[in-house]
């Protein structure tokens, strides 16, 4: 059974920072591409960030770009967001998705597996 399990959402201030992590069990990581997505109450899912299965490749919205950045670390079945200089538009729930494909691992409902999500909370 796969798990994509979030964590280390939570309150910060504007212009603080927060990593995310997102822990895989259950697939070899090693082989999918991780996708992460922000859903803000009241709007539509959006693409953040990807990074390809072995790391090699990686791309961000242009919301977020020079801000974010993510990583992987295949040794520990893991992916992660940085978040730098957030804004309070960046309140939203984070999610991470999976999937063998690049090109789906960035599409919004498109990845096969995804997480619970954890919620992001910037205060003004």
């Amino acid at each position: 059974q796969v798990q994509l399990v979030e964590s280390g959402g939570g309150l910060v201030q504007a212009g603080g920072s927060l990593r995310l992590s997102c822990a895989a069990s259950g697939l070899t990581f090693s082989r999918y591409s991780m996708g992460w997505f922000r859903q803000a109450p009241g709007k539509e899912r959006e693409f953040v960030a990807v990074i390809s299965a072995s790391g090699m490749s990686a791309y961000s919205a242009v919301s977020v770009k020079g801000r974010f950045t993510v990583s992987r670390d295949n040794a520990k079945n893991t992916v992660y967001l940085q978040m730098n200089s957030l804004k309070p538009e960046d309140t939203a729930v984070y999610y991470c998705a999976a999937d063998s494909q690049f090109r789906r691992a960035a599409q919004t409902y498109g990845a096969e597996y995804w997480g619970q999500g954890t919620q992001v909370t910037v205060s003004s």
